[in-house]
């Protein structure tokens, strides 16, 4: 059974949970280097941020469809990072989720670490009622994927170096979703975004959902948390 050091460091601008995120990845790194990293060389942090977009490093600009101005005027800022996918918003209601883990030592690839992510959150969509899937061709959870409202509930971007990951999740609990009226979220132009709020009437207590998703992440990757 592997070990999962678990932080909560709640609303944070993105460029600081991104240059914390830098620091526990070359701990991790330097340990596995010197051959002292050990199954506590593995982290889980959830947060929020502040309204910001950000753009992955294979995606285009043009996904964004506002301008700076436009962006101070939403108190939004825009940031590119070096993550996989495209351009996605985070904000305030949102869980983002950090993993730090070497793949080595849960004796995983990139893929089977996307398919467990998805897993996480479709099992704790299911403990709030919802039935929530894979769409082919496309990472991420998403809702009705066989019909014209396919929608998407979570976002996923990922960098992986050294085999330790970088980056990870986004799940949209009370997220505003007005905001992703100014993007083409993950580069898509035909399908919306959801949110747990709207898919059950009503806001959430994003605590309870946190604990909930904990739990089910540390049971798709075989873990226990440190302490």
């Amino acid at each position: 059974m592997k070990k999962i050091n678990f932080q909560d460091i709640g609303l944070i601008d993105y460029q600081q949970a991104w240059d914390f995120q830098k620091e526990v990845y070359m701990k991790v790194l330097n340990n596995k280097i010197n051959a002292k990293g050990t199954d506590e060389e593995n982290y889980l942090l959830f947060c929020e941020h502040p309204h910001v977009y950000t753009l992955g490093k294979s995606g285009s600009e043009n996904n964004l469809l506002i301008n700076q101005l436009q962006l101070q005027k939403k108190n939004a800022t825009f940031i590119k990072t070096d993550r996989g996918g495209d351009i996605t918003y985070h904000g305030p209601g949102q869980i983002v989720g950090y993993p730090i883990l070497d793949l080595e030592t849960l004796g995983i690839g990139v893929k089977e670490y996307v398919r467990r992510i998805e897993e996480a959150i479709i099992k704790t969509l299911k403990e709030f009622s919802i039935t929530a899937e894979r769409l082919e061709g496309a990472t991420g959870v998403w809702l009705d994927t066989r019909t014209i409202k396919a929608r998407k509930i979570c976002a996923i971007g990922v960098k992986i170096s050294r085999s330790i990951t970088m980056h990870g999740f986004a799940f949209n609990v009370n997220t505003d979703l007005g905001y992703f009226k100014f993007i083409n979220p993950c580069g898509f132009t035909d399908k919306s975004v959801t949110s747990l709020e709207k898919e059950l009437g009503g806001r959430q207590d994003i605590e309870k959902v946190k604990a909930v998703l904990k739990e089910n992440f540390l049971e798709v990757f075989g873990a226990n948390l440190i302490g």
